[in-house]
């Protein structure tokens, strides 16, 4: 079976790069078709090849230095509709050979125009990582109606992006397929890991002096609900020799001032790292949080739950999406209703205070890290989709 991944804007990474692995040691012959990212290391490739062949003038332009967003954005647009026609020429020259090909789509950079450029290359799957928002339009359903029909076959990570698809956007139940979205297991095997970022742990104190630590992780947007979380914590006790602490780490992508005017009435410490976080800060963080906490108001899948399951952590989650379903499914997280911060106070005071609940949960979340959730599975999936759409 050869497969070809494609992400032309680098979406996805982690999860691109994780999945063309578990595919290649599968069996599979994988190439992922990409752009260079720009921010941040990548996992290296075992296994299989990465062609960076898009956008190539606008990344080393822009590597090693910040450059302006709109330039960039910019360079990219004047680059794309030749990148995707050289894409559409390779895979359509592509021999028939021995072996299956099949090409997969993890993003479309402009999917109204995408659709038009696509390789006649059959067959075709896409990944619908993103699929509506919450209340979309009728415009809104069209247009994806538009790009995802275009392909043999659609993954949805869970039941209810799947129903979505069908109910929502329209296309035939038999062409929608629901499998899991795997762990970023990948950071717990960091080959080099840095300490606590000093804002975490003031005076280096030893974690048994911490309370328990309750931790907010990723790109901080307003969606996110941290809103909620501090309001939340604002409920729990804060007296004692250890109270509780909020750990509030990412790059922000809105303006904080009011946030943390906030954090600093409730009786709680709050500890802000708000910057890029790198790959190998990651494990001491989640190692050191007794608690990951996603307080989202909406969203149908997150990165950050798929890493606290590949950290066997106990969690809190919404009840939206696909995150709801995995955490109830197979019960990871305590799911609580989005934006309810009087609930989500509840679950926090009851799991700060039990230990042996705490425990229940991760020891459910290492459990899924290597079942449902393990990317020897997901591949196994995977390629027995492409084996139907290539039978």
């Amino acid at each position: 079976m050869r497969v070809k991944l494609i992400d032309p804007s680098a979406f996805t990474p982690p999860y691109d790069r994780a999945l063309a692995a578990a595919l290649a040691a599968a069996g599979a012959e994988v190439e992922l078709i990409t752009s260079d990212f720009l921010y941040g290391l990548v996992p290296p490739a075992e296994g299989y090849r990465v062609s960076l062949d898009f956008y190539r003038r606008t990344t080393r332009r822009a590597a090693g230095r910040a450059g302006r967003a709109h330039v960039r954005r910019m360079r990219k647009v004047s680059e794309h509709v030749p990148d995707m026609l050289r894409l559409r020429r390779g895979l359509d020259r592509e021999p028939a050979g021995p072996d299956p090909l099949v090409t997969h789509y993890q993003w479309l950079t402009i999917p109204d125009l995408d659709r038009h450029l696509l390789s006649r290359r059959r067959p075709r799957v896409m990944t619908a990582h993103y699929i509506l928002p919450l209340a979309p339009s009728r415009a809104a359903r069209n247009r994806a109606r538009r790009v995802f029909e275009r392909m043999d076959a659609v993954i949805a990570h869970s039941r209810g992006g799947a129903e979505r698809l069908v109910s929502e956007v329209g296309l035939p139940a038999d062409r929608v397929r629901v499998i899991p979205h795997g762990t970023f297991d990948y950071l717990t095997r960091q080959p080099e890991e840095l300490m606590l970022p000093p804002e975490l742990n003031p005076g280096r104190r030893e974690a048994s002096a911490r309370g328990p630590v309750i931790l907010f992780f990723g790109l901080l947007r307003p969606y996110k609900g941290i809103d909620t979380l501090i309001e939340a914590c604002g409920a729990l006790d804060g007296g004692g020799e250890a109270p509780p602490e909020l750990w509030i780490v990412g790059n922000p992508r809105m303006d904080l001032t009011e946030l943390r005017r906030d954090a600093e009435r409730i009786g709680i410490p709050v500890r802000w790292v708000t910057r890029f976080i790198e790959d190998e800060e990651i494990p001491e963080i989640m190692r050191q949080a007794d608690l990951v906490v996603l307080p989202y108001h909406d969203g149908e899948q997150s990165g950050v739950l798929y890493t606290g399951i590949a950290f066997g952590k106990a969690m809190g989650v919404p009840d939206v999406g696909g995150i709801g379903e995995a955490a109830r499914e197979h019960g990871v997280a305590r799911v609580v209703p989005p934006g309810d911060a009087e609930a989500l106070a509840a679950a926090l005071a009851e799991l700060t205070a039990d230990e042996a609940a705490r425990a229940a949960l991760a020891e459910r979340s290492a459990a899924a890290a290597t079942g449902s959730f393990s990317w020897s599975r997901i591949a196994a999936q995977t390629l027995d989709l492409y084996r139907e759409l290539a039978g």
